[in-house]
Order: structure tokens, then C-alpha cells, then sequence
């Protein structure tokens, strides 16, 4: 598909939706689509357990691309990232930089951000990663404390209130009654001393559920200084008081210690990729994190038609993060959630609608000093950042027929931005200053939702898409806050899915027209001074992302994931149509699957080869005289399921040790700016992991 064609993604949906459609129903469930690991819609699979089936039917009421990634998928494999976790969900593009860092972007958002996280809610029971102005990190999340995981794509998240372009992820946590089982313990260990040690417990006694979840691992890093400890736990105590009528206590506590290896030139990246950059190995970059996060929800039936969610949080993080400056950080964040949600009649015609708002705020205590090699010197910096945002938003489906419902929402939104800077004394450049800025949007969206009699469904949607610019992109100085105005777009969506008792599948295609782009360069990659950001112009973000599952004999499954993106500038005054840089316009991932059943006293065992490629390289500055290659890695995992309570895997990475590059920086023009941008993909590994349950 050229990037300056719009009709070749139209036609490849009608040539997708002209294809036969069946799947499977089942009563007061729904329609059945499941591609395993990434299930967008439907009802119960016998591979994974109620709670997932219900989170399946809740997203199936979606008129566009979402997803549910089940814990019972992560069994077999070693997962320490959401880079890991989120692999099998077409149109996310997640890829690891070092330890647990990694890019993660749902249709181009937040692309430009050489570091963290912009454009994308990532919350764990709706309880944001995320700073109150929208900057964030995945660091913080341990994903084997997730009983499953929620991906809402664009305009389709606007049930967490949001009008961001990338959409949402949320994590949902185990609780006492939705765990599975009474106990378990597992170890993971392999390449660089890596070692994992996960333990859970939990159960139900009357009308109180409880879950204890435990976590800790190291690694030395596949390259020069890269090491990394993590810890995390997890406690969710819980009230029923009679069917759907429950209040629960969650308690969440993480540290996180990682080196940090630096970014190399492209030359370094592919010949010499296991150095660390002179300067972070002498100055002794890393990122320290601690965190404590504390909720009090509920789930109350009010009647047979209307059910109410809502929560209070707070959450405390404190950031020792040595770079070209040692950056040192306390923030509390503070919020309260609640939503309706209905399932009824309206004028004669089934119906169901959901509502709510919700509020946040969040200060951040920002010092700066001194890097004497990763110890904190003399104060060069003091300031506080204050955010406040509200969302109140609602959304509802009229089934006009027996198959075809419209679906008509909105989000309307305000964000306030305070920063106060402090003089220090006999510091030189430092002075007092007080600068703020609000932001007030209305984020509407009309879509249809048309579900056939064989339970195949096909929707299409547009939605408007809003996103302020977080204190990192505002950046004050002395004149005040940088003049960066909110990133705005006009996102047009339209897919099928489907399943028969062989074939399931999942296409969706899209096109998102951007006013104000928030887009970043890298100012100083050798001193790992932050990025700077723009608003560009007119930019179009289109493509597609497509699933395949295929069952095409007894034991044996082909899993088939595509993803094209096409970003480009829309006649910009600088850079013309020339295309946006960083991700991938193809990629591609196929797992061969072979599952062979339990004989006697044997257990059952499978193997699973698997291919990932990004097979054309991608632009790496906006002036597009640099690309970075592409690359294919290929994958093995093996299993044994020793009897119902024990199991084994081995799962082995980039067999053929291919030399490539995973991650990469954006820069204006690589013709005159320095290029040391490059994260080197991971060599040649393998990990086991050992599971027993109770």
C-alpha cells in the first residue's frame, strides 16, 4: 500500500470481508473469535477460565479492534515484559530496549519519545501507570501479577474515559475466587544468571477471597553494564455481599534496579553490540524505582440492568535515576473512578450503554544534581510539577435490527499543567518561576457493530482523538512553557473477525489524521540529554493489523500475526511527504505449533518453532536519508506437562544469534546529527522455567 494511497486498505478489507464467516455461539455468551493468546471477542474457550470468557464478552461490545491476553498463555513461555506479554496482538508494536524498558506503541503513538511512555493508557485495574499529565513507564509492571490483559486500541478505550490515540492497556488482578488455583510456585532461570522466582497463594473462606502474589528476579543483561533486580507483591483482599455486589483492597509494592547500557551508533549496534556507551559505564546510569500503589474498589449490582464499578486510589513513587544529570523524583498521584454500566431496552430495541468520569491529580517533586559517577554531587535543579485531569465520558449501543447496532459516545476532558521552578542559592542559572496551562477538549465517536447469525462480526468507527502535552514535552525555561499545543486526530476504523472450528481470524484497518503531531528528536544521545518536541503538521498514520489462526490438523496449529504501518507527513512545509521514522512498515510473526496429547503415565508435550521478521528496513530520522535494517529472528520453545500439578518449557531466542537492531531514537537529519540512537536486539538465548500448582 503506497502512503499516499487510500483506496488499497479499503480493498483489502472488502476482499477480507467478501470472504465466508462463521463461528461459534453460545447463548447469553455471544460470538466466539479466539486467536489464542489474543482473543477479540466472544465467548468461553475451553482453554482458559470463566473470568477470561466474561472479560471477552465485555470487549465484543466494542465496535473495533481489542484484545485479552489470559496469564494461561504465559504458562510456556518467559515473559518479563510487556514487550513479551504483548508479542501476538497485532497493530502494538512492543519491543525491548534493556531490562524491563521497552517502546510500546499502538498506531504510531507516542513514536517520537526516545525514552518512556506518551499517547497510551497503561493501567492495572484501571489504576493508571501513568503520571497524572500522561507520561508513564512500563517498568513498573510485573505481568505474571495479572490474571489477564486488556487492549484497547485507539478510539475503543474510551472506557477508561481517555481520548488518547494509542488507546489503553489495562492489567486486571487475581483475586482469591478468579486465581485458579489454591497455590502455586514457579522458577525461571537461563542466558546472562537470569533468574525469576514467582509465588502466589490465595483462596475463598464465606464471603472474604484473598490473593498474595510475589515476585523476584536478576539479570546480568546480555550486555556490558546491564544488570537489573526486580521485586514486586501484590495483596487483594475482597467483600461479597451477595451476587455482583463486592468491595476489595488491592496493595501493590515494586522496586526496580537496572544499569543502563546506553545506545550505540548503528556500526556499534550490529558489530560490537554487547558494549555499553563510555559515558553511562563512567557516570554509572541506571534507573532506581520504588513504588507503592493502594486501592479501594467496588462492584456493586444495583439491578438486573445496571451494575456500578468505581475506586479511590494513591499511589507514591520515588525515581533516583542518574543520566547526564543525576535526576531525583518523589511523586504522589491520586484519583477516583466510577462508571455505569446498563443493559436493556430502548424503545423497543436491545440496548446497553455505559458512563462515568473520572478524576486525578498528581504533584511531582523534581531535583537535579550532580552526576559524580551515579552518586548525586552539588543540586543543579528544583522544581514541582502539579497535574490535574478530569474525564467524564459515555458511550451506548441501540441494536436498530437483530444484527446491527450503532454505537454513539463521547469523552469530554480538561487537564491543567502548574510548574513551579526554585532558585537556589549560589547556584548560577536558577531563578523562581510559576507557569500554567489547561487544556479542554470533546472527543466524540459514532460507530456500527453488525454481528451475523453464525456469531462473524464486522464493525466500523471513527473517533476523535485529543492528547495534551505532559511537562516533558511542555519543557519550560525561562520565557515559560514551550509553545507545544495538544495533538488532536481523526481516527476512520473498519475490520471483520471470525472463527470456524479450524480458522479464526482478526483484520483491521485504519487511518488516523493528525493535526499538531507531539514528535521528538534526540538533543544529545551521548549525554542522554532528553529529547525535544514539536508539533508537526498535517501527519497521517494508516494500516492494517491482522491475526490467523489455523488448526489444520489434529495437534497442530499455525498462528499467523501481520502488522503494516504507513506514517507519513501530509505536506509539511520542512519535510514534506517524506515517511515518520521508527516503526517497522512490516511485521510479521508465525508460530508452528505441535501439541501432542498425554499417554498413560506420560504427559503431554509440544514444540513450537517460530519466525519474527521485520522484512524492509525503517527510516530512523525525519529527513529520511538513514534507514535501520531489517531483520528476521527465529525462536523455539518446547514444553512437558510432567502431570496435572507440574510442567516444564524451554524457551530459546534468536537461534541463529542474528546481529540486529530491536530499538532506535528519532533524529532530524542524520546527515548532521549525531546517530549513536541504536538499541542492539538480544543475541542467542534460552531460558527454562519450572511451574508447580496446588
Amino acid at each position: 500500500m503506497s502512503n499516499k494511497t487510500h483506496a488499497a486498505p479499503l480493498a483489502l478489507l472488502l476482499a477480507a470481508a467478501s470472504a465466508p464467516a462463521f463461528a461459534q455461539t453460545t447463548p447469553d455468551i455471544g460470538p466466539v473469535v479466539d486467536l489464542g493468546e489474543v482473543i477479540v471477542t466472544g465467548a468461553r474457550n475451553p482453554e482458559d477460565p470463566p473470568v477470561v470468557a466474561e472479560a471477552r464478552r465485555r470487549l465484543s461490545r466494542t465496535p473495533g479492534a481489542v484484545a485479552v491476553v489470559s496469564a494461561e498463555s504465559l504458562e510456556t513461555r518467559y515473559a518479563p515484559n510487556m514487550a513479551d506479554v504483548l508479542r501476538d496482538v497485532p497493530g502494538v508494536y512492543a519491543q525491548k530496549k534493556w531490562g524491563g524498558d521497552a517502546r510500546i506503541s499502538i498506531r504510531g503513538s507516542g513514536i517520537g519519545n526516545a525514552n518512556h511512555l506518551r499517547g497510551l493508557f497503561v493501567s492495572q485495574d484501571g489504576i493508571p501507570f501513568n503520571e497524572a499529565d500522561g507520561f508513564g513507564d512500563v517498568q513498573m509492571v510485573d505481568p505474571l501479577l495479572a490474571r489477564f490483559t486488556e487492549v484497547y486500541k485507539g478510539g475503543n478505550a474510551l472506557r477508561f474515559g481517555g481520548a488518547l490515540l494509542g488507546g489503553a492497556i489495562n492489567l486486571v488482578t487475581p483475586n482469591g475466587s478468579t486465581m485458579g488455583e489454591t497455590a502455586s510456585l514457579r522458577a525461571d532461570f537461563g542466558s546472562w544468571r537470569t533468574g525469576r522466582l514467582h509465588a502466589e497463594v490465595g483462596g475463598v473462606r464465606g464471603d472474604w477471597d484473598a490473593f498474595l502474589g510475589v515476585t523476584g528476579a536478576t539479570a546480568e543483561g546480555w550486555r556490558q553494564h546491564a544488570d537489573g533486580q526486580q521485586q514486586y507483591i501484590t495483596a487483594n483482599i475482597g467483600r461479597t455481599f451477595g451476587e455482583d455486589r463486592e468491595a476489595r483492597l488491592i496493595v501493590q509494592g515494586a522496586y526496580i534496579h537496572q544499569q543502563i547500557p546506553g545506545s550505540l551508533t548503528l556500526a556499534q549496534a550490529l558489530d560490537t553490540p554487547v558494549m555499553a556507551t563510555a559515558t553511562n559505564v563512567a557516570n554509572d546510569y541506571q534507573r532506581d524505582y520504588a513504588s507503592v500503589r493502594t486501592t479501594l474498589s467496588t462492584r456493586w449490582r444495583l439491578s438486573p440492568e445496571l451494575l456500578f464499578e468505581g475506586a479511590v486510589y494513591g499511589t507514591w513513587k520515588d525515581l533516583h535515576h542518574p543520566i547526564f544529570q543525576v535526576i531525583d523524583q518523589q511523586s504522589r498521584n491520586y484519583g477516583a473512578f466510577g462508571r455505569l454500566d446498563w443493559e436493556g431496552q430502548l424503545f423497543g430495541l436491545r440496548a446497553d450503554a455505559f458512563g462515568g468520569a473520572w478524576y486525578r491529580v498528581g504533584d511531582l517533586d523534581a531535583q537535579q544534581f550532580v552526576n559524580v559517577r551515579g552518586s548525586s554531587g552539588a543540586r543543579t535543579a528544583s522544581a514541582r510539577q502539579n497535574a490535574r485531569a478530569l474525564d467524564v465520558f459515555a458511550e451506548g449501543r441501540l441494536f436498530v435490527t437483530d444484527s446491527l447496532a450503532v454505537v454513539a459516545g463521547g469523552a469530554w476532558g480538561l487537564a491543567e499543567r502548574a510548574f513551579q521552578r526554585f532558585a537556589l542559592p549560589g547556584v548560577a542559572g536558577t531563578f523562581d518561576q510559576t507557569v500554567g496551562k489547561n487544556y479542554e477538549w470533546f472527543a466524540p465517536r459514532l460507530g456500527l457493530l453488525w454481528e451475523g447469525p453464525s456469531g462473524a462480526q464486522a464493525y466500523a468507527n471513527v473517533t476523535r482523538s485529543i492528547e495534551p502535552p505532559n511537562f516533558g514535552s511542555l519543557s519550560p525555561t525561562v520565557g515559560g512553557f514551550a509553545p507545544i499545543e495538544a495533538q488532536e486526530a481523526w481516527t476512520y476504523e473498519t475490520g471483520v473477525r471470525g472463527r470456524t472450528a479450524r480458522l479464526s481470524w482478526d483484520v483491521a484497518v485504519y487511518r488516523a489524521e493528525l493535526d499538531g503531531e507531539l514528535l521528538n528528536f534526540i538533543v544529545n544521545p551521548a549525554l542522554g540529554i532528553p529529547a525535544a518536541t514539536f508539533n508537526a503538521g498535517a501527519t497521517v498514520h494508516q494500516g492494517i493489523e491482522a491475526g490467523l489462526d489455523w488448526r489444520f490438523a489434529t495437534g497442530w496449529r499455525l498462528r499467523q500475526t501481520y502488522t503494516f504501518s504507513d506514517f507519513f507527513f501530509d505536506h509539511d512545509r520542512v519535510y514534506g511527504d517524506n515517511d515518520l521514522p521508527l516503526v517497522p512498515p512490516h511485521v510479521y510473526r508465525a508460530e508452528l505449533r505441535y501439541d501432542h496429547p498425554a499417554r498413560g503415565r506420560w504427559g503431554g508435550w509440544f514444540i513450537a518453532p517460530a519466525i519474527e521478521t521485520t522484512p524492509s528496513d525503517t527510516w530512523v530520522d525525519y529527513r529520511n536519508t538513514l534507514k535501520a535494517p531489517g531483520y528476521t529472528v527465529v525462536n523455539l520453545g518446547l514444553g512437558w506437562t510432567v502431570d496435572n500439578r507440574t510442567s516444564l518449557f524451554v524457551d530459546a531466542r534468536n537461534l541463529l544469534d542474528e546481529r540486529y537492531v530491536s530499538n532506535f531514537g528519532a533524529v532530524t537529519d542524520a546527515r548532521t546529527a549525531s546517530t549513536a540512537v541504536f538499541w542492539p536486539g538480544e543475541g542467542i538465548s534460552a531460558f527454562v522455567g519450572l511451574r508447580f500448582s496446588l
